[in-house]
């Protein structure tokens, strides 16, 4: 009987980083952490809602705006109790994580 591996948290983002590189294949990915293609699936749907203490980073912000210049071009996607939202200035990694996240939630 196999003991279940329990993976932390910093693990989990960059196991479902290398998920996001060019050409990155899912179950070549999970295969080599020897995990299932599922559990890459349900990581990246807990990143996306928040679901596990501590998995997404959070930054603090001073209530009142930087300036309207950071307005511009911001993005929100909202699905069902939860908004994502996208500034002009996001990683295009993680952009495109939460959008590959999204479109699963929709399945």
């Amino acid at each position: 009987m196999e003991r279940r591996r329990h993976w932390s948290d910093e693990e989990k983002l960059a196991i479902l980083k290398e998920t996001t590189q060019p050409g990155a294949i899912m179950a070549v990915v999970a295969r080599r952490y020897g995990i299932g293609t599922g559990q890459l699936y349900t990581w990246r749907k807990q990143l996306l809602r928040g679901a596990m203490a501590g998995f997404v980073p959070v930054e603090l912000t001073p209530a009142e705006p930087q300036g309207p210049s950071l307005e511009i071009g911001r993005i929100e996607i909202r699905h069902g109790n939860f908004t994502v939202s996208i500034d002009k200035l996001v990683n295009r990694e993680a952009l495109k994580l939460a959008l590959e996240v999204v479109g699963e939630l929709e399945r």
